[in-house]
């Protein structure tokens, strides 16, 4: 393989693992938010709070790493779904910081770097690996599997928290 070649078939192991791990995740977040409202959770707007970036979290790996798995992926199309999601992430994680301000916002200020400030390091990382894979296919791709895996851990994290507090409130 020259520099300058893209061979996604050397990826597609990647995509699926991480997609199959983002969709399982997902699933088995719905699971404990069923599991909160069988609780009778009276602060579901908080809880909500917490929910909706870890949705959007696990939602932008999983879409990503599938669209990446079309068979007829070229350079551009790559570039074109990579920066689309890293640069929608960047808006909506963006806007969880101007919202802070409306009422809806996290607990505490510490909540803003799990569920801030590392999925907004992820988010760039795909757009300047998309950006990247204009000019240098292997670092771009190498980057914007780094931002996906951030946003994979984060979200694992935050659905772990979200977990925790769920089954050990006293509701």
């Amino acid at each position: 393989m020259t520099g300058q070649e893209l061979r996604f078939e050397q990826w597609a192991n990647f995509y699926v693992a991480i997609s199959g791990a983002a969709a399982t995740l997902l699933g088995l977040l719905f699971v404990v938010i069923t599991f909160a409202a069988e609780r009778g959770r009276k602060d579901t707007m908080s809880l909500s709070t917490y929910l909706t970036p870890t949705v959007v979290y696990f939602t932008s790996v999983l879409l990503t790493s599938t669209t990446l798995t079309i068979p007829t992926q070229t350079r551009l199309s790559a570039v074109i779904c990579i920066c689309f999601v890293g640069a929608a992430g960047l808006v909506y994680s963006a806007s969880l910081l101007i919202r802070r301000g409306t009422g809806v916002s996290f607990y505490s200020r510490t909540d803003l770097f799990p569920y801030v400030v590392i999925p907004m390091a992820g988010y760039a990382l795909m757009v300047a690996g998309s950006l990247l894979l204009l000019r240098r296919s292997q670092i771009g791709l190498d980057l914007a599997a780094l931002g996906m895996l951030d946003l994979l851990a984060i979200a694992i994290r935050d659905s772990w928290a979200i977990a925790i507090t769920i089954t050990s409130s006293k509701d």
